[in-house]
């Protein structure tokens, strides 16, 4: 059998493409995005990117009453955008297949808060399974979509960015061609009006008792790495825990002898088999990153938990030596701790997120930093604009509330002449338009800024409906965001070049000062994706040190001697900085 390193998110991929799924669509969001970029790569996949999370579902579950088994994968803050069609797909069923992947953020690396999609998953009704390693995302998406046809349920894949992001030995196994399942016209099934959803969720409630029952069978992986869903791994009987996903590594590292009840399917919960697993220790924990999960609904059966929350953090991401401390247990010291005393963390140099050298949004930023602009933000690259030196956001809420929040902003405060909504061209699509629309409609006067580089910058460059290229980097027909603006009904729109910081600063001024809602383009492909001169800039004898070059936050500009200095090796050529500087004193090299 062929063996590689996989990461998790390739390994789901692989399982996806394993088990004959055909449709995948999904919207970009760290730590999932891999999942559907790896997908690509199988030329018997249809993959695309959607505008969102909420029209990739509905795209898979299209593609499964369609016959076909279908994936939809996001981040958990997508989920609560998919919420809406993902809840009544628990209702009326499937035909083919259809998994639903999230991948949560613990410690919120990348994201504005820290969410347990297991609650999507139980409120909804619907099956969650939860790997531990990169061979269980294959062999747990391959059980899903088993499990997803044979009880007519859609089926919650759920990660986590360790589960993700790390990498393990994965044993390939074949790719099983799979005939399309006949579309039969049924209303009652597929058309969820009050009087047929109040019998779906009936059905629903049926077929979750009857995984519940059976899940202490569910086998997943190839011949003879085939390993139960749900296990038991005696040790020391004084100790028992049960865990579930990345946690059930770092149990079995730093608690090696104890007992462990391992669960693949945290919902429906095996409700006898927690039971038998507790009446065989003497202590029963419960170790799970964020809320508590598994320990509250254990503690409602009436099982006694000698520890769970009270001894962990709901917050961030655990470790095993979270846990040996939590249990008193002794551990071995590093070398670097031996020689120096510390732990290996301390007095580790702080690494605080920029934006890229030549990054298109410095200019903008810079100018409304000048202005001392109200800027209501939005989620993407650009936010780490809020940082200084530019401190040039005032609010980050969620996808696209930049425009909705800035109309509110507006009617709380009256129109103001100095206030602004900043999202970027993928942000915009995905849930901006709506609020533009609404502002258009509900006579705002405000002034909205879309970001357009070209591309889905912060989750690693992949394209969206304005960029011209799918998923598999084929040409596409792009959105042109000026026309659509234009045909909102919006009459004052700008397409301006970042860069251009003396005329955008005036176009600013002018459209802020508009008692008409205003759109501003700014158009700048993402230098990570369009190379710049790579002409590296000096600081010549013409420094008078007024230091505004400092201000647009470029990595490749540090001090030397109390005075600005380029690192060539950093520098991208992009020129920002030279148009900044009042008295032409930065330089390229061939000047």
């Amino acid at each position: 059998m062929t063996k590689r390193i996989m990461l998790g998110n390739e390994a789901f991929a692989r399982g996806a493409y394993e088990a004959g799924v055909k449709v995948v669509s999904s919207y970009p969001g760290t730590p999932s995005t891999e999942v559907t970029e790896a997908a690509a790569k199988y030329d018997e996949i249809y993959v695309e990117w959607a505008p969102n999370e909420k029209v990739g579902v509905e795209v898979a579950m299209g593609a499964s009453v369609g016959g076909v088994r279908s994936l939809s994968c996001m981040k958990h803050v997508g989920l609560n955008v998919a919420a809406d069609p993902f809840f009544t797909a628990a209702y009326t069923g499937v035909n083919g297949g259809m998994v639903v992947l999230v991948a949560d953020d613990n410690g919120c690396h990348s994201s504005q808060n820290e969410q347990d999609s297991r609650y999507h998953g139980r409120s909804a009704g619907v099956p969650v399974l939860e790997p531990a390693d990169s061979q269980e995302c294959k062999d747990y998406m391959k059980l899903a979509y088993e499990i997803s046809e044979k009880y007519d349920t859609v089926v919650l894949m759920r990660s986590s960015t360790r589960i993700s992001h790390s990498r393990g030995i994965v044993t390939f196994g074949e790719c099983v061609e799979r005939e399309k399942i006949p579309y039969v016209k049924n209303m009652m099934k597929y058309v969820a009006m009050p009087a047929m959803a109040r019998k779906l969720h009936v059905a629903q409630e049926k077929r979750l008792n009857m995984i519940e029952e059976d899940a202490a069978d569910f086998i997943a992986g190839e011949e003879q790495y085939e390993r139960y869903l749900n296990r038991v791994e005696l040790g020391d009987s004084k100790i028992g825990i049960v865990t579930s996903g990345i946690c059930y590594q770092y149990v079995r590292e730093a608690l090696p002898n104890a007992s462990i009840l391992k669960l693949g399917m945290v919902n429906p919960l095996p409700k006898k088999m927690i039971a038998d697993f507790a009446n065989e220790v003497e202590k029963l924990y419960v170790i799970e990153e964020g809320t508590p999960f598994l320990e509250e609904q254990i503690r409602a059966m009436g099982v006694p938990v000698y520890g769970g929350k009270d001894m962990f953090t709901i917050q961030g991401e655990y470790s095993a030596r979270m846990i040996r401390e939590a249990f008193g247990v002794e551990r071995e010291h590093s070398a670097l701790e031996e020689a120096t005393g510390k732990t290996d963390l301390e007095d580790a140099p702080g690494r605080p997120p920029l934006l890229c050298a030549g990054c298109p949004h410095k200019g903008l930023f810079y100018v409304l930093s000048k202005l001392k602009t109200t800027v209501l933000g939005d989620i993407g690259c650009y936010t780490l604009a809020a940082l200084p030196p530019t401190s040039a956001m005032d609010t980050t809420l969620c996808m696209g509330a930049s425009i909705s929040m800035a109309h509110g902003f507006e009617k709380a405060m009256g129109a103001s002449q100095n206030t602004v909504a900043v999202l970027g061209d993928s942000t915009f699509i995905h849930s901006g338009i709506t609020g533009l629309i609404n502002m258009y409609y509900n006579q705002s006067h405000g002034t909205v800024i879309v970001l357009d580089n070209r591309i889905t910058g912060m989750t690693g460059h992949q394209d969206n409906p304005a960029s011209g290229r799918n998923a598999k980097g084929e040409p596409a027909p792009a959105i042109d965001i000026a026309t659509l603006v234009k045909a909102i009904g919006i009459q004052h729109v700008v397409e301006i070049d970042p860069f251009d910081v003396k005329n955008l600063e005036q176009v600013i001024k002018e459209e802020t000062a508009r008692e008409e809602l205003s759109v501003i383009i700014t158009k700048r492909p993402c230098a990570m994706i369009v190379k710049q001169t790579n002409i590296p800039r000096l600081v010549s004898d013409r420094c008078k040190n007024c230091r505004q070059c400092m201000k647009i936050g470029c990595p490749a500009i540090e001090e030397e001697d109390g005075r600005p200095f380029v690192v060539a090796d950093r520098c991208v050529g992009c020129g920002l900085c030279q148009r900044v500087c009042p008295f032409d004193a930065i330089e390229s090299e061939e000047q």
